[in-house]
């Protein structure tokens, strides 16, 4: 077993839902020669492995995970020109403090997301109207299949709306990126970002949640007759996208409970734990939404965050 592996390791202090079982074994990655060890190590058990980030965007199950979690601790972010490097296990926080510093502009719709660099880049994270991909120059990763490090281009990383290659390939270990930027004004950028720490400050819940629970629907998805059924979508769809916390909100599901677990009063895509839940309170509760909202609008809501060990 490669030096450093723990046994045991209660996930809920590692996600920001605060809710999961232990993992069978843990272990921090600071660099790439150990995560290449823990890869080895793994596959010659035959046992699962999970990649995690800043633990956002994540539900573990009740009974954990029977595998090896590993932890991307790997941070560092540097900066020259308008070009801003940045490994996996760093937070998007450094790349907003970074590009503000440097008067570059590109990052201000990421100011009070608390995911790390390899997390958002797997799920193509996005809010604004902006996406990762929207600044990603290329992205290294390891593949696992062969233990070989390989540098993606932009083109190649498979992006669409909450998704990638890499979310799609189990194959692919996102180390760092390289993202290109533009020169801006210092003060413009700083305002931008403080207006979106103001939004999601007075939008967003404050008890402990995965952030949105749903993707949101792209207009090419929903029905030819949905906007005449509900007209009043129209006016909140902004770039042909349809929140899904509208249709939540619709369907009545505003502040409904489930254990220790509630569908947000302030965001309806949020499902937060307010008292101790258990993942299968939020389990419950993804599962009435889908069904009430399906009913209601005939739209199958897919979820955006990930699931562990169900």
């Amino acid at each position: 077993m490669p030096l450093g592996i723990e046994k045991n390791v209660p996930m809920k202090d590692l996600t920001t839902f605060k809710i999961g079982g232990e993992a069978r074994y843990f272990y921090t990655a600071k660099d790439i020669k150990g995560l290449k060890e823990a890869v080895l190590w793994v596959k010659e058990k035959k046992l699962p492995f999970f990649i995690l980030g800043n633990g956002s965007n994540l539900l573990v199950s009740d009974k954990g995970f029977k595998g090896l979690v590993i932890k991307i601790e790997a941070k560092n972010v540097t900066v020259k020109n308008n070009l801003i490097s940045a490994e996996a296990g760093a937070l998007l926080i450094q790349l907003v403090s970074l590009a503000l510093e440097n008067s570059l502009t590109g990052f201000e719709w990421m100011a009070g997301i608390p995911g790390s660099v390899g997390g958002s880049i797997n799920g193509n994270a996005g809010a604004f109207g902006n996406y990762m991909a929207d600044s990603i120059k290329s992205v290294k990763a390891l593949d696992v299949s062969n233990m070989e490090i390989k540098t993606i281009c932009r083109s190649e990383c498979g992006f669409g709306h909450k998704k990638s290659v890499f979310k799609k390939s189990k194959n692919l270990i996102i180390l760092s990126a390289e993202f290109k930027l533009k020169k801006g004004d210092a003060k413009e950028i700083k305002e931008k970002m403080t207006d979106h720490l103001i939004f999601r400050r007075i939008r967003h819940p404050k008890e402990p949640s995965a952030g949105s629970i749903f993707k949101n629907i792209e207009a090419e998805n929903l029905k030819p007759d949905f906007l005449k059924k509900v007209p009043e979508a129209g006016s909140i769809m902004k770039s042909n996208i349809l929140p899904a916390g509208f249709l939540i909100e619709k369907a009545g599901l505003k502040g409904r409970k489930s254990g220790g677990a509630m569908v947000s009063e302030k965001h309806s895509n949020f499902i937060v734990n307010f008292d101790n839940a258990k993942a299968k309170d939020i389990v419950k509760l993804i599962v009435l939404i889908k069904r009430e909202v399906n009913k209601k609008f005939g739209i199958e809501l897919e979820e955006e965050i990930q699931f562990l060990g169900f």
